[in-house]
């Protein structure tokens, strides 16, 4: 018999978890969000009710009392018409720009009764009801990513870049432990020189930390340690992270105090993706000079191009390193595509096989028959990331769920004992409580209404192919649309001059970059020029948002972060080769298409003509203007 999950789960409808474009489920947003406020209300109300008002009906009739409450509304009308006038669009298909878009009503109503409680989650008793949340979502985030719940530790985080922060701390203690041990129990690595220690396994380290913390000598070994002593410039080896890494690894780097020139720029193809040709040649460079891997980054959704790199090769290449005695910690760097992964699993949150995939995507209404995705790359990464260390996901991109809410998911819950602390007025030395969350994270105070967010959007939606699934395939579906207009778009005649448009790489998820320029230019610059211009009548400069017919945003891809990956675009833009290597930079029009409105409820053919429309009359602006 069908359980009544698995039925409620296949009617899971999209339209109903959005504001929407027009505000259409208006009624029942402000329904519920009057009653979510009701029922705070009535709580403070309810708490011991045999307590006498505070504030009395005399006071609030108040002459100054009630200029306080005037002054608080004209504030809060001056906001409204700030926000009103300036804020972008993201909830409107005519908004294709940065990884934004409308936000899941669910996850909103959440948010906002939640904060009125202004829970704390840095540790349980500051927040009894969110952070049982969060590690309930922790738990989600490891079931959707291919990691064993009740071995794993997930929770979220402010953002992507605290979780990638947390990803290396844990990478960085961790390849420090096994010196540590030889400081302190030798015995337990009796026989093995220092190589071979610094190119242990990661399970293999977790396993002597068990017996180190069984013995009692947990806490010396982590005084010997990087925790302890701090670091020795490059004594854990390099961090090998792909050219189109988020800025956040930079970043990481500092912090952490790994340095920058402890981390090497493996070059991508160009699609995008990072060689793994050129990897593995890195690899053995530095295995020959006797130079430890500290790890390897993936990305998975890069934030200017939408790369999937190829992880089941990186997975794949660490298996064949350990067996002549190499090993590295793999992070996936997932924030914008992890929750992309819902859609390979299906109602019993079992990871399809791949023709199965393709077949229950059009089957189930998911993607339309004739999108082709995903390509067989990009499905072997997503089935990989269940062999890597750790992972980093973001709920407020691809989770559609209001910001703050990042995430970060260790496939082994025992490397907590590699970065916990504790402090006395917050938590109890000897109890073992998971909910502990201010011991084993880098922030202090977080907000419990974003774990309330996330919780109550996967309350809501399946993190599967019934439930996210359905969201994120109109994301793709959108996205492949996109690519394929620009791919077989005619010439455009502006202002008696011809212009083409055309993509950058054929997108691995749902980013599409393209650019114009004008028949018969060759020269990189006037064609750089000329796709500023159109950004600048595509964006906030043109003025108020409202005023733009088409919205989106902008990168620069240079050789100095890029290497000659774009050389191939370029050629095919109709610029020779000596321009690329004189210029070495191109200029990309960037539109992230998350909105799962450009292709369901409005006509697509209808949505290109009107986006045609705009750019040859934005065109002949430009060529007006010259």
């Amino acid at each position: 018999m069908e359980k009544k999950e698995d039925t409620i789960e296949e009617k899971v409808n999209v339209d109903a978890l959005f504001l929407g474009p027009k505000s259409e489920n208006h009624k029942y947003f402000k329904e519920t969000l009057n009653f979510l406020m009701d029922e705070h209300i009535h709580w403070r109300r309810d708490f011991h009710p045999d307590d006498k008002p505070v504030i009395s009906v005399w006071e609030q009739h108040e002459t100054n009392f009630e200029a306080t409450l005037e002054r608080t509304t004209n504030a809060l009308l001056e906001l409204s018409s700030k926000l009103k006038t300036s804020s972008m669009p993201w909830f409107s298909a005519r908004y294709l720009g940065h990884m934004n878009s409308d936000t899941l009503m669910a996850a909103n109503l959440a948010y906002m009764a939640t904060i009125l409680y202004n829970p704390n989650n840095c540790a349980y008793e500051g927040a009894p009801a969110t952070t049982a949340l969060e590690i309930e979502v922790g738990k989600q985030f490891a079931k959707m990513l291919g990691y064993d719940p009740e071995k794993a530790w997930g929770h979220i985080t402010t953002d992507g870049t605290i979780a990638n922060y947390e990803g290396l701390w844990v990478a960085r203690n961790l390849k420090s432990i096994p010196l540590a041990i030889k400081a302190v129990k030798p015995e337990l690595v009796e026989g093995l020189d220092d190589w071979q220690l610094l190119n242990m396994s990661t399970e293999k380290i977790l396993d002597l930390v068990s017996q180190v913390k069984a013995a009692g000598a947990l806490e010396a070994v982590r005084e010997h340690s990087v925790r302890g002593t701090g670091m020795q410039s490059g004594k854990l080896g390099r961090l090998l992270v792909p050219q189109s890494k988020h800025y956040s690894w930079t970043k990481a780097v500092d912090v952490l105090g790994i340095g920058q020139e402890n981390m090497v720029y493996i070059q991508v193809k160009d699609n995008y993706r990072m060689d793994i040709d050129v990897l593995k040649a890195t690899i053995d460079k530095f295995v020959s000079e006797k130079t430890p891997i500290l790890g390897v980054v993936a990305v998975t959704g890069t934030t200017e191009e939408g790369a999937i790199d190829e992880v089941h090769e990186i997975v794949k290449l660490r298996e064949e390193y350990e067996k002549e005695g190499v090993s590295f910690y793999i992070h996936v760097d997932a924030a914008y595509g992890g929750y992309t992964r819902s859609v390979f699993l299906d109602n019993k949150n079992q990871f399809m096989d791949f023709d199965n995939l393709k077949q229950k995507l059009h089957d189930q209404g998911v993607l339309h028959k004739e999108i082709n995705w995903p390509s067989r790359d990009v499905y072997d990464a997503y089935k990989a990331m269940a062999n890597v260390d750790s992972i980093t996901l973001d709920p407020h991109k691809m989770g559609y769920v209001p910001y703050a809410a990042g995430g970060v998911v260790l496939k082994d819950k025992r490397a907590l004992d590699l970065i916990s602390y504790f402090a006395a007025y917050v938590f109890e030395k000897t109890e073992d409580n998971p909910m502990l969350l201010g011991s084993y994270i880098m922030e202090g105070s977080k907000a419990g209404a974003a774990a309330a967010a996330v919780w109550t959007a996967h309350r809501v939606i399946p993190l599967n192919i019934s439930g996210y699934g359905r969201i994120i395939g109109r994301s793709v579906e959108g996205a492949v649309r996109f690519y394929n207009s620009l791919l077989s778009a005619k010439v455009i005649e502006a202002a008696g001059k011809k212009f083409v448009v055309a993509p950058l790489t054929n997108p691995d998820f749902n980013i599409v970059d393209f650019a114009f320029n004008e028949v018969g230019n060759t020269s990189l610059k006037a064609m750089d020029e000329l796709n500023q211009k159109v950004y600048e009548q595509c964006s906030y400069n043109s003025g108020p948002v409202f005023y733009d017919d088409w919205i989106t945003s902008k990168t620069d891809l240079s050789y100095d972060d890029y290497g000659d990956a774009p050389k191939t675009f370029v050629a095919e833009m109709g610029i020779p080769a000596e321009e690329w290597d004189s210029v070495r930079s191109v200029y990309v029009l960037r539109s992230c298409v998350l909105t799962p409105f450009l292709t369901h409820n409005t006509t697509y053919d209808e949505y290109w003509g009107n986006f045609m429309k705009t750019m040859q009359k934005l065109l002949g602006v430009i060529v007006k203007a010259r």
